[in-house]
């Protein structure tokens, strides 16, 4: 569910990789209807039964995600990066990049959503 909030966020954001942002904000909100969105830590951030991940605004070579708790998801996801307790990373250089991963994008979300609904 797409936020008013993000909206207004995004309209003041001046950062080249603006469009990388809302193409991601687009996917991430197409793939799983039970995902809401807000801002927290000044930052668009994804929910369900808690965060799933917030965009780091400050990126300006590439748009980067952080899963908060990105050790939790289940599956094979090349791109969910790290090798931390719990975080992990999701980075997109372009739009060309994000054709090529948003199927993968697409389904670390349902994956999370998911694994809430379990628990």
């Amino acid at each position: 569910m797409k936020s008013s909030e993000i909206d207004q966020w995004l309209d003041a954001y001046d950062n080249p990789m603006k469009p990388v942002v809302i193409a991601m904000r687009e996917i991430i909100t197409q793939a799983d209807p039970r995902v809401e969105e807000c801002i927290k830590w000044q930052a668009p951030t994804f929910t369900y039964k808690g965060n799933i991940a917030s965009f780091h605004p400050n990126s300006k070579k590439h748009a980067s995600l952080l899963f908060h708790k990105g050790a939790e998801i289940e599956g094979n996801f090349p791109n969910l990066q790290g090798d931390g307790k719990e975080a992990r990373t999701f980075k997109v250089s372009d739009l060309d990049d994000l054709a090529e991963k948003q199927d993968e994008l697409s389904l670390i979300i349902k994956s999370w959503c998911d694994l809430k609904d379990k628990s």
